[in-house]
């Protein structure tokens, strides 16, 4: 046991720069494009689900929150919230650039998710549209991410904070690894299975950072395959869904949202394990 306590704090050590120099990176671009990005997508209409997957992409801190409240607010469709949602990607992307992570690949994940929420966004927005037009509130002003004390002071938090979910959940898969083996490992997450979908997109809907960390790390250590990981991180809306029940009063509604990501994650890593 010690030698996996000593092993975890290491690995997870070895990362700690690599992931600060990451988070100052995602901080800046975030600084430099939040209120832009905010701006276009409430003014995107029509084309709302092509304008939020691509804004959704691109790692910013507390994007998917503004989202769900441009959405309470009916700033935004329907689909277009989807979209958002779906090409979020939470933690995944500073992680897997802290673990050199060849850029073809995070390329390849990002275009899917991408792809996956535009057309999701669209198809929706198709089906159901709302009638009614609502005055936009002071929710709208709401932010969550409380990054507003500089690049520097967040950047280190965000990496302390994540380092501690890395440690948690590496030291969990080192004791799974060691005692029980990574095949049976990956026989729990059902990896090369056709359920493992269900039970990654289930993870991703838990309202923390920590889903999309521990998907990551379960990737990383071959213990999911490519299929549940896309899965889990499309259904991975961060916090946005907790705002998303606290804000909208449609109780209902967000129910379907909710089962409407999942239905999206499982259907979607189903295919790309059958495609890919």
């Amino acid at each position: 046991m010690l030698d996996i306590i000593l092993d975890t704090l290491i690995d997870a050590l070895k990362l700690l720069p690599f992931l600060f120099v990451a988070f100052l990176l995602l901080e800046f671009i975030e600084h430099k494009l939040s209120k832009k990005n905010k701006d276009k997508v409430s003014k995107a209409g029509k084309l709302g689900p092509l304008v939020g997957s691509l804004l959704g992409a691109v790692p910013q801190c507390g994007f998917g929150s503004m989202a769900t409240n441009l959405y309470s607010a009916r700033v935004i469709s329907l689909g277009t919230l989807i979209s958002i949602y779906l090409s979020t990607s939470d933690e995944m992307l500073p992680i897997m650039l802290s673990e050199n992570v060849e850029l073809p690949f995070l390329l390849k994940i990002l275009g899917i998710k991408i792809l996956i929420g535009m057309v999701c966004g669209f198809i929706i927005d198709l089906i159901y549209r709302k009638k009614e037009k609502e005055h936009i509130k002071d929710i709208c002003e709401e932010e969550h991410c409380h990054c507003e004390h500089g690049i520097l002071k967040s950047s280190l938090k965000h990496t302390l904070n994540i380092l501690v979910f890395i440690i948690v959940i590496s030291f969990l898969l080192n004791i799974g690894m060691e005692f029980l083996g990574e095949d049976i490992l990956s026989k729990i997450f059902m990896k090369d299975n056709i359920f493992g979908p269900f039970i990654s997109s289930l993870i991703g809907l838990i309202p923390n950072c920590g889903s999309s960390v521990a998907l990551t790390e379960l990737y990383l250590n071959e213990a999911i395959d490519l299929g549940s990981l896309i899965g889990g991180l499309l259904t991975g809306a961060g916090v946005g869904l907790l705002i998303l029940f606290k804000t909208n009063k449609n109780i209902k509604e967000n129910i379907n949202i909710v089962l409407t990501l999942y239905v999206i994650g499982v259907i979607s890593g189903i295919l790309i394990n059958i495609i890919l």
